[in-house]
């Protein structure tokens, strides 16, 4: 598949997903069954756009996907602290299982866009 287009799809995802944990982090953290914490995820949602809006302009989405990458670490870091105080860990095993699947996707774009051209 044409890497513009990855590209593309992905900054799409984190713009929604950032819009999404802008606007409701209340309903996130409840259906990941840790309370109504809502700063957290807010950040989490500022900075989900950040890379997203870059990817959906930028030519060289390297960087970008490179952000995304760490994004990801950091998600995955936040979920496994929310398992182990989850009263849902079924949601938050699903979550972790949704984050790790993108992020394989994020690491093999980022490693491929970081390639030189013809490479």
């Amino acid at each position: 598949m044409d890497l513009k287009k990855i590209s593309r799809g992905l900054g799409l995802f984190s713009v929604a997903l950032g819009i999404a944990e802008l606007v409701a982090p209340r309903q996130l953290t409840r259906a990941l069954g840790v309370g109504e914490h809502d700063k957290l995820p807010r950040g989490f949602g500022a900075r989900e756009l950040g890379p997203g809006m870059a990817l959906l302009r930028s030519d060289r989405p390297a960087p970008w996907l490179w952000a995304r990458v760490a994004g990801d670490a950091l998600d995955l870091a936040a979920l496994g602290a929310a398992f182990r105080r989850s009263s849902r860990r079924i949601a938050v095993g699903a979550a972790i299982a949704a984050v790790a699947g993108i992020g394989v996707v994020d690491a093999l774009s980022a490693r491929r866009a970081s390639q030189p051209a013809g490479a």
